[in-house]
């Protein structure tokens, strides 16, 4: 029994995917610094900021780390506890402003 190690054939992926995908996070990077460029300011700044970083990370792990190509066991593997941690660290943020306006309310003369 011959494996594709042995033949040396492997799963082969195209290479324009790759080039797309790196001509898209060359696009993203372009929106993040237009960003600062026309100095956008507050909530929407960050906001854009982060999902500019967002989309470029998903991009980058699905197609040049090869997740796209591998099992949904493996994938839920990856994501989920990064998606726990989110979810853990925007109820912090949630708890920790409920404290500080409990503080100012009640310490404060």
């Amino acid at each position: 029994m011959s494996t594709s190690a042995d033949t040396g054939t492997g799963q082969q992926h195209p290479v324009g995917i790759y080039l797309k995908i790196w001509l898209l996070l060359f696009v993203l990077s372009t929106f993040s610094y237009l960003v600062d460029y026309f100095q956008l300011q507050g909530m929407l700044r960050w906001s854009l900021i982060l999902i500019f970083m967002f989309l470029k990370a998903g991009f980058i792990m699905a197609i040049f780390m090869h997740l796209s190509w591998e099992r949904l066991s493996l994938k839920y593997t990856l994501l989920l506890p990064t998606l726990a941690i989110g979810v853990l660290i925007a109820l912090m943020y949630i708890e920790g402003d409920y404290v500080e306006l409990t503080r100012f309310r009640y310490l404060d003369p």
